[in-house]
């Protein structure tokens, strides 16, 4: 499909504010973007601090008065420059790694706002979060359990731990993210737990102090979390008839942002509802977590890239640029949609075609987007938005390629918080015999 009508400029996605258009040329809040690929080049990421305060005071707002810890939930975005922006905001994180504990304590976070979520955490990832001091652990097995009262043990310390409880309730999200149905591996089952916070209480080196819960990501309805807070909910009551009182409910993250056509959950809906069903059943005293990740950093970025090719056939017509599949992921992965913006629209070409982006990497799920209507020429620039959650964080160097460059906007400011991937980066450790 062609026309010859030049391009109109594009509407940039609900929630996606400090990005704009200003004669014809994408901004991040002060910053022209098309000077900014000239210089740092691309592929790269480039985040807006604006829009991660603003997403950061949604949350805020809604918690007002309450007693409501929020932890980053760090694994969709643990650029460092990213984490210290939380930690000056008074956020604690949620994290899932030794490797992450480090992280946010290279910025100086106040272990005492770290839960450690996970189901795989080692030795020496407990070793390390119990000296730490962290605030609790997330358990999600009957054997994780036993192995941090061993380690506690060991040490001759205590550690404070919450299970985190599977509900079985379905976040109506995509299959690979969805972790509250019997059948993920996240969690131990609601029906167990009882037994399994009586075992605890029986373990030396613990103090059991909460009860978490997880159940998707990219939700966009109230219903699910209302369905796993009644639940959990019921069981905070049947452990106090059991003599188990607990200090907090983590009820996880999980709430979407617009990619395409969705309506997002406001955090003010949701905590609302929430806050009123605790106070009902009379538990307004006890501290409630939460783990947003994805709804505080995902649009807050962009992934510009380059056209290389344009390659038209008479089946598809292709877009050949030099981000691909180990830069950004998740349409590969998840078939997710991100919208693609020129950052020059007086400079798109007046021919329009439907073009599928590809990237550079030796496979067929190498695609970015599929079947776009856009005026390109070669060696334009464009930026895939939304881009700011689970894109570096799950880049990789297949096909020997370095991971893009990293870049926060602060008004108009910009700094590279993290410099392009060298090929001497990669081989590091590597071994010629």
């Amino acid at each position: 499909m062609s026309a010859t009508s030049k391009p109109t400029q594009p509407l940039l996605p609900a929630g996606f504010p400090h990005f704009h258009y200003e004669n014809d040329c994408l901004y991040a809040e002060g910053v022209n973007l098309t000077e900014l690929a000239q210089q740092v080049g691309t592929p790269s990421y480039v985040y807006s601090k604006a829009a991660i305060h603003s997403a950061w005071k949604a949350y805020q707002d809604a918690i007002g008065s309450r007693r409501v810890l929020v932890c980053y939930g760090m694994k969709a975005n643990s650029n460092l420059a990213i984490l210290n922006t939380f930690r000056a905001l008074g956020s604690g994180f949620d994290i899932v790694s030794g490797g992450e504990l480090a992280r946010v304590l290279k910025v100086g976070a106040d272990p005492k706002k770290i839960v450690f979520s996970g189901v795989g955490k080692q030795t020496w990832e407990i070793e390390l979060a119990i000296k730490a001091g962290v605030k609790c652990f997330n358990v999600e097995s009957t054997s994780e359990l036993k192995r941090i009262s061993q380690v506690a043990s060991g040490m001759h310390a205590t550690a404070s731990i919450s299970l985190r409880v599977n509900p079985d309730v379905d976040a109506q999200t995509h299959p690979y993210i969805s972790t509250g149905l019997k059948e993920n591996k996240f969690g131990i089952a609601i029906e167990e737990a009882l037994k399994t916070y009586q075992l605890a209480a029986t373990l030396p080196g613990l103090n059991i102090v909460g009860v978490d819960c997880h159940i998707g990501s990219q939700i966009t309805e109230v219903a699910p979390y209302l369905d796993a807070l009644d639940k959990l909910l019921a069981l905070i009551d049947t452990l106090k008839e059991n003599g188990i009182t607990l200090q907090h409910l983590d009820l996880g993250g999980g709430l979407g942002i617009r990619y395409e056509d969705e309506t997002p959950l406001a955090p003010t809906l949701l905590l609302n509802a929430i806050f009123k069903i605790v106070d009902q059943r009379g538990y307004q005293n006890l501290e409630l977590i939460f783990e947003p990740g994805r709804s505080l950093v995902g649009n807050a970025g962009v992934l510009l890239t380059t056209v290389q090719y344009l390659k038209h056939t008479e089946s598809r017509n292709f877009a050949i640029v030099d981000a691909g599949m180990n830069d950004l992921i998740r349409p590969a992965l998840y078939q997710a949609w991100h919208g693609v913006l020129p950052l020059n629209v007086g400079k798109s070409s007046q021919v329009i075609y439907h073009y599928d982006l590809v990237g550079p990497v030796c496979e067929s799920a190498d695609w970015l987007a599929k079947q776009r209507l856009l005026g390109l020429h070669e060696d334009q620039v464009l930026a895939l938005d939304s881009a700011g959650a689970y894109g570096f964080v799950m880049a990789c160097n297949y096909n020997t390629r370095g991971k893009p460059a990293e870049v926060l906007i602060d008004g108009a400011a910009w700094h590279v918080v993290r410099a392009r991937e060298t090929f001497e980066d990669m081989i590091r450790g590597e071994t010629i015999i």
